[in-house]
């Protein structure tokens, strides 16, 4: 075996993303995974190298920066060379030697480009001439020569609003929804594409269409139109680098010009209206005579925003479905059902007389007898319209608008509807999957299915509650809940470093964090507990899942900002005032004679949740070198915890509220005297018997549940809640034929009725945090807070009787982490990988036993 093989590098990644085209950071940080198939590899040291093109780096030759560093450091290395420059790319590569004398070969050669500065745009913002109060999508225009030979060309574009760009008749990037969604009057997004392959010598052209997006279309509640602006504008910047060594740059400019083109309406809540017959040939390319009959455009005033490179992953199509069945409900509507509720759109293929008119209404459901069901979308039209030209065939799908749905009624289609006609294609921001978990039981592999599709349909650009009604906001309380699932399931790291960024701006002078991010329910000071802590909990989820301080760094301010804000509302250490919204949608049944509803007290919720944020707040001062922050913390959560035990429990350990949330939440975040806790957990476990083996939680005490359960000692009742079939359990839904998690536990009730349509979502995430649970205890696959990204991992399976087998994998900033087991005539049978440079603890019920890279099988009693 040669040393190439022995050891190598790949997976290469700069800021946690692969080859990235605007890093804004002087010291972007780098990183990579390595193989070797001999047991117990770690890296003894490493060489990197960045230089200024592709063909000389390999050579050693024209670098800025090489160095040769000892140490087992393989992810977030920060560049200390020589400064980088704005808009240039730049190339790197890393050997590395390992423990056993081992040296790889150099890695293939990556790239990483900077962002343009603020003092490098020199093209200016476009709008139409006349107020923007069409419903209608403006279309720009440009052409422009390219005359010598080119050796690069980049587009740097942004927008209010949405924009799709496309040169000489191509859209340039398979990227949707830009710029993206942030607080946009903090900061707005920019795009860089290389179109170096796309242009031609000689003349070309821009075409841009706009949409109003959630800039200026329909979002929030009661009507919200232009809450960020009134006015859709373009921002566009063409770098051209010639091989003669010189530049050009096309800009947005006073030269372009602008017309109205197909697209009549386009509403993130409503759908868009595509009227065919309204096209223009060729108006985006080449050869296109009439745009001097169009208009042309006017210069918009910049605004206070900062424009900032690009962040977390783009949105982008996935996975495709074809129609499951065509049919004719009792009501006589055709629908199609995909057999996936999903979110983004329908392509649709038609053919029929000039001026016909095809509606595709969007539902997750149908009623128990078998009918259309929208009531539960609200106000949201959820349609998409689409008018046929003269007698050809055409393929229609949207612009700028998305649906959730698994139905879709089809009015007006000429001629028989096929399923040739129809496809559902799948849209969410483009985050690589890393995890998969599957187990012996085929209802909880649909429980896992459906968690991971809750997230793929709510993680379009922000993590939005739900996808499909007039709503689709970033609730943070929904967020925080999932956080941990989400980071098991796929790679969120540039997800949630873009969004918490929002969470910085839009967070209120006075610390509070407003309910939805980016906020567009206005100011507001009702920071509501386990929602405004996301402010605390992502940052640290996320320091723990990947291993990057920056995390901590970035939002530390922010972190206590919020933890004063509690401070400063609190009297006597308690924080007893404020609106709250509790354990939301927690069990209550209709008729509730009994008093069962599990109703808990707000302020006690309120009292755990500011200990756990000022917990967290010490755990990333610790992390960061803030050892006055420590000790000041510290001593205000001793009295944050003496408060509640003073104010919400008797002296045996009882709480005012004897709820399974207020026993969970208590029992999570250490609030009770160590001495009482295991009698309180106790007390828990009565309740859920008492219920008949249910949960009755909402969504702040369900993530910690079966947490709470494990870690005193009662994982047979964790089970025996993950196991139960009948309402309320996480079984439920997937019984009755879920294909997403739902809002609520009885979203559908046993006798196929609705619950209230005012709220019944069925692609709602919060309640798929039980994921966080399955990867963690049943496969056993946990990270470790003092080493964290998984440079060391803990493996603990706790298996149960109610399942044989159980698999999972992980792919970490590392490499993949797997475990699996199966239960055999009274032993569990493991098989664990850990990757190279990584390390690993394995827990069974007999044995302990500290682990390098490679795979490894165990066998223990049970």
């Amino acid at each position: 075996m040669t040393y190439a093989q022995k050891l190598s590098v790949i997976d290469l990644k700069v800021e946690h993303l692969k080859n990235p085209m605007a890093i804004e950071t002087a010291n972007p940080r780098f990183s990579w995974k390595i193989i070797s198939p001999i047991k117990n590899t770690l890296q003894s040291s490493y060489e990197i190298r960045v230089g200024k093109n592709k063909a000389s780096i390999n050579l050693g030759k024209d670098l800025v920066w090489e160095a040769t560093v000892s140490g087992d450091q393989s992810v977030l290395i920060k560049y200390n060379g020589a400064a980088l420059h704005s808009k240039r790319r730049y190339f790197w590569q890393v050997r590395v030697k390992d423990n056993h004398g081992n040296t790889s070969a150099w890695s293939d050669a990556h790239f990483f480009q900077m962002g343009i500065g603020a003092m490098d745009w020199s093209a200016k913002w476009i709008k139409v001439a006349e107020t923007d109060t069409s419903a209608r999508s403006p279309i720009f225009r440009k052409e422009f020569s390219i005359n010598k030979k080119l050796k690069s060309a980049m587009v740097y574009v942004t927008a209010k609003g949405l924009y799709e760009a496309r040169i000489n008749g191509q859209r340039i990037s398979d990227t949707y929804f830009a710029p993206g969604w942030t607080s946009y009057k903090n900061h707005l997004q920019y795009q860089v594409y290389d179109v170096t392959t796309v242009l031609k010598n000689g003349i070309n052209v821009f075409g841009v269409s706009l949409g109003n997006g959630w800039y200026k279309g329909r979002i929030g509640f009661g009507n919200q139109h232009n809450f960020y602006g009134d006015t859709r504008g373009l921002l566009l910047q063409l770098l051209v680098e010639y091989t003669d060594g010189t530049t050009e740059t096309i800009n947005s400019d006073e030269s372009w010009k602008y017309a109205y083109g197909p697209i009549m309406a386009s509403d993130i809540y409503d759908g868009e209206i595509y009227d065919a017959r309204m096209e223009i040939a060729g108006w985006d390319n080449i050869g296109f005579k009439e745009d001097n009959k169009w208009n042309n455009v006017r210069i918009m005033e910049k605004g206070p925003e900062k424009l900032v490179a690009m962040a977390g992953p783009p949105v982008k199509k996935h996975e495709q479905f074809k129609a499951l069945k065509i049919f004719k409900t009792p009501a006589g509507e055709t629908v199609v059902d995909f057999g996936q509720n999903l979110v983004g759109w329908v392509m649709l293929k038609a053919k029929g007389a000039a001026g016909t008119k095809i509606t595709l209404s969007h539902a997750e459901v149908l009623t128990k007898e078998g009918n259309f069901y929208t009531t539960n979308l609200r106000s949201a039209k959820a349609q998409d319209i689409y008018i046929l030209k003269e007698n050809t065939a055409q393929i229609f799908e949207p612009h700028f608008t998305f649906q959730g749905f698994r139905y879709v009624k089809i009015e007006g289609y000429p001629g028989e509807l096929t399923p040739e006609n129809v496809t559902a294609v799948a849209l969410y921001s483009a985050m690589e999957t890393t995890g998969k978990f599957v187990t012996s039981n085929a209802l909880l592999n649909q429980l896992q299915h459906n968690i991971q599709w809750g997230q793929k349909g709510n993680f379009l650009d922000v993590p939005t509650d739900c996808p499909q009604r007039d709503e689709r906001l970033g609730w943070t309380g929904d967020a925080q809940a999932f956080a941990n699932t989400a980071a098991y399931n796929m790679d969120v790291s540039g997800f949630f470093t873009k969004w918490l960024k929002d969470v910085k701006a839009d967070q209120l002078p006075n610390g509070a964090i407003p309910h939805v991010i980016p906020n567009v329910l206005g100011a507001n000071d009702g920071a509501s507990a386990g929602w405004a802590d996301v402010a605390t909990i992502i940052p640290w989820d996320m320091y723990v899942a990947y291993g990057d301080r920056q995390f901590l760094e970035n939002q530390y301010e922010s972190m206590r900002k919020w933890v004063d804000y509690i401070s400063s509302t609190a009297k006597n250490n308690l924080w007893n005032s404020g609106f709250h919204f509790g354990d939301w949608l927690f069990y209550r049944p209709n008729d509730d004679n009994d008093g069962r509803a599990a109703v808990t007290d707000k302020y006690l919720i309120a009292q755990t949740f500011y200990a756990h944020s000022t917990q967290l707040l010490i755990n990333a001062a610790n992390v960061l070198g803030k050892q006055e922050d420590v000790a000041k913390y510290s001593t205000l959560l001793t009295n944050i915890k003496s408060a509640f035990v003073r104010e919400y429990m008797t002296p045996t350990g009882r709480l005012v509220s004897g709820t399974q949330t207020a026993y969970v939440l208590a029992l999570q975040f250490d609030m009770l005297p160590e001495q009482l806790r295991a009698a309180c957990a106790d007390r828990l476990v009565a309740n859920i018997r008492d219920y008949g083996n249910h949960l009755t939680t909402g969504f702040l005490g369900t993530p910690y549940l079966c947490h709470v359960l494990t870690r005193f000692g009662h994982n047979d009742v964790a089970y025996d809640l993950l196991m139960q079939e009948s309402y309320p359990s996480w079984l439920y839904p997937v019984k009755m034929g879920a294909t997403t998690i739902w809002e609520r536990w009885d979203g559908i009730k046993p006798d196929g009725s609705f619950q209230t349509p005012d709220m019944n979502s069925y692609n709602h995430y919060a309640y798929g945090a039980i994921g966080d649970w399955m990867y963690r205890t049943i496969a056993g696959i946990n990270s470790v807070a003092d080493n964290p990204g998984y440079k060391a991992v803990v493996i603990a399976p706790k298996p149960n009787g109610k399942i044989t087998s159980a698999s999972a994998e992980l792919e970490t900033v590392y490499g993949t982490v797997k475990s699996a087991w199966k239960l055999e005539n009274g032993l569990l049978k493991l098989e664990v990988s850990i990757p190279a440079n990584s390390k690993a603890k394995v827990i069974l019920p007999d044995l302990t036993r500290e682990i390098g890279s490679g795979t490894y099988y165990f066998e223990s009693k049970i």
